[in-house]
């Protein structure tokens, strides 16, 4: 089910009623590439919805970060990472501490992305943007690069 809603937005259904409806329409063959196999019947929306409501997000972003990591490369035996931070554009927190009413602040991530690969293996809120600088252990902390590097 993870992967049906995976397809669904990643072809832009912004409902789960939309991500089943596009689930709906896939072939046999699309169905059973994402392990949905022939006489399997497809699940309802209903059943998507409460899959994924009873999904903990924390524990299902480490899973996705730990195996992205995996696909991570070298470049002249070294593992080559990018970190940046980005402010989320049009997107706002449920908050506002300003009291002016416009939803909330737009939240800013940092996220490191291999350079190898293009795989983005690591990604974090942070809550204050000047606090990039020591959000950046945190981030790589439950990846163990300065063991792996030799380094300390």
């Amino acid at each position: 089910m993870l992967a049906l809603a995976a397809v669904g937005v990643l072809a832009g259904c912004r409902t789960l009623l939309a991500v089943w409806e596009h689930a709906r329409d896939l072939t046999p063959g699309q169905l059973r590439d994402l392990g949905l196999g022939q006489g399997r019947p497809l699940p309802s929306e209903s059943t998507i919805r409460r899959t994924l409501q009873a999904l903990d997000p924390d524990d299902l972003d480490a899973r996705i970060a730990s195996w992205m990591f995996t696909r991570t490369g070298t470049t002249g035996g070294r593992r080559v990472i990018a970190v940046d931070g980005k402010t989320m554009r049009g997107a706002k927190t449920n908050n506002s501490s300003s009291g002016d009413g416009d939803g909330g602040w737009a939240p800013h991530l940092i996220s490191a992305l291999d350079q190898e690969t293009g795989a983005v293996f690591a990604r974090q809120r942070v809550r204050d943007k000047s606090s990039e600088i020591p959000a950046l252990k945190d981030l790589l902390a439950p990846h163990d690069l300065y063991r792996r590097g030799g380094h300390r």
